[in-house]
């Protein structure tokens, strides 16, 4: 079993939705494959157990998992309800819901289901397990609690989840009971090898545009330990490219050899930059991200920042090299950072 490390027990959020009648389920802003997949098995299943549901999202899905069961189902714009249960997947604050915040707040029961370190319960009813690798791992557990059938749909639907989450099952918190979890959704039929072609071995011609400008960028620090990249908008916008095709590109600085950190700079809108992090394993970005108003795992994390592109590629680089350095010197990871 999972450790649970919030206020509710599973059972609980399982009573609650078996209560409901109309439900509305959204992930978090520029959604990913674990935000998407939670939310629409959650709602195939709910659909199967008899309930009105709809199935939001604050941002358009990417175009990479139009595969997916169901996701033509996803609605940006789920009109004012009335919704008696509203249900957050994958989401660690309400600000990240968007401008779906004031639809949860009028819905008479919110249901948090995530599992980001450093989430700050804020639903009716909160389920929060940062030792889960994806919410869809979470989701696997729920859903057998609530004796619903795991259907061809759903299963795929929570594979993506678990596979986009873990990084094909490489990163730390992938455990024996996440494979198990996994191998359960292939007994359903899952196509594995096809959905992670689409997934990964599928790419339009702008994502390879912009790998090419985002190489180019690439730079690392004098210590060899942080790489980072930097993506404007005008660069998008003049190769016909969208945020969706950047995604992955911090890999690329992540897999050189000697880098501990790895940063993306993504500029959203003038002078407004998503900052990603991802480490090898030894400093904790989670911790690193939380400086700038962020969060995330210790291992991937992200933020928002505004101001100047200078200052801010200055400040945050010196700060990961500050936890890099710390980390090498101790051994440790590299939380240690003012």
């Amino acid at each position: 079993m999972m450790s649970q490390t919030a206020k509710n027990e599973l059972s609980q959020v399982a009573e609650l939705l078996e209560k409901s009648n109309r439900v509305i389920i959204s992930g978090h802003m520029l959604p990913d494959g674990d935000s998407l997949g939670s939310s629409l098995a959650l709602g195939l299943a709910l659909e199967m157990a008899g309930k009105e549901v709809v199935v939001a999202s604050p941002d358009p899905p990417p175009d990479v998992y139009r595969f997916m069961p169901g996701i033509e189902r996803v609605v940006l714009e789920p009109g004012q309800g009335p919704f008696d249960t509203f249900v957050a997947v994958d989401c660690s604050a309400p600000d990240r819901l968007g401008r779906f915040k004031s639809l949860m707040e009028s819905a008479g029961v919110v249901i948090n289901i995530d599992h980001h370190t450093g989430t700050v319960p804020f639903g009716t009813c909160d389920y929060v397990d940062p030792g889960a690798a994806a919410t869809g791992e979470i989701l696997v557990d729920l859903l057998e609690l609530m004796k619903v059938p795991i259907s061809l749909e759903i299963a795929t639907c929570l594979y993506v989840a678990l596979v986009t989450d873990t990084g094909s099952f490489k990163y730390e918190q992938t455990t024996a009971g996440t494979h198990r979890r996994v191998a359960r959704l292939l007994e359903q039929g899952v196509p594995a090898a096809r959905l992670n072609t689409y997934l990964y071995d599928e790419k339009p011609l702008a994502a390879v545009r912009i790998l090419q400008v985002a190489l180019e960028s690439l730079q690392i620090s004098d210590c060899g330990r942080v790489a980072w990249i930097i993506i404007e908008r005008n660069v998008l916008d003049k190769l016909g490219a969208s945020d969706q095709h950047t995604e992955g590109l911090i890999n690329y600085a992540r897999e050189i050899q000697g880098v501990e950190v790895a940063l993306l700079f993504r500029e959203i809108s003038r002078g407004e930059f998503k900052v990603s992090f991802r480490s090898k394993g030894e400093v904790n970005v989670n911790e690193l991200a939380r400086k700038f108003g962020g969060g995330g795992h210790p291992r991937a994390a992200g933020c928002v920042m505004e101001g100047s592109l200078a200052g801010m590629v200055s400040l945050v680089v010196g700060m990961a090299q500050t936890a890099a350095r710390w980390d090498r010197k101790r051994g440790q990871p590299g939380t240690d950072v003012k």
